[in-house]
C-alpha cells in the first residue's frame, strides 16, 4: 500500500553549502500556514515530521505517517521500563543528596 506524500505547508528546509558541518539545515517557518497544517494533521496533539533529501539534493519536510501497532508500542514501553530499572543506569550524579 503506497500512501501519498504529505508535504509540510509553511516549512522550508535549506542547507547552506558554506555552513559548518554541525549545522544540518535551516528551517523557515511561516507560522500561520504551519499552525493550520499542524491542526489538520496532528495525532493526539503531535505532528511527526521527517526532513528528507530529494534525488536532486534539495531538502524537504514530510509528514511521518507511521503508526506503530499496539504490540510495537508495548514492546517499546517494556524495553524502556527495563532499561530504566537496571541498577547500572544509576550513577552518583543521579542521587539528589
Amino acid at each position: 500500500m503506497s500512501e501519498d506524500k504529505v508535504f509540510v505547508d509553511g516549512m522550508i528546509v535549506k542547507r547552506h553549502e558554506r555552513a559548518p558541518d554541525f549545522v544540518i539545515a535551516n528551517l523557515s517557518l511561516k507560522c500561520k500556514e504551519l499552525v493550520a497544517w499542524m491542526q489538520k494533521h496532528h495525532r493526539d496533539g503531535w505532528c511527526n515530521i521527517q526532513i528528507k533529501q530529494s534525488k536532486g539534493g534539495k531538502y524537504y519536510a514530510e509528514l511521518d505517517t507511521f503508526v506503530p501497532s499496539k504490540r510495537e508500542e508495548y514492546d517499546t514501553g517494556m524495553a524502556q521500563a527495563k532499561a530504566a530499572a537496571e541498577p547500572d543506569n544509576f550513577g552518583d550524579s543521579d542521587i539528589p543528596f
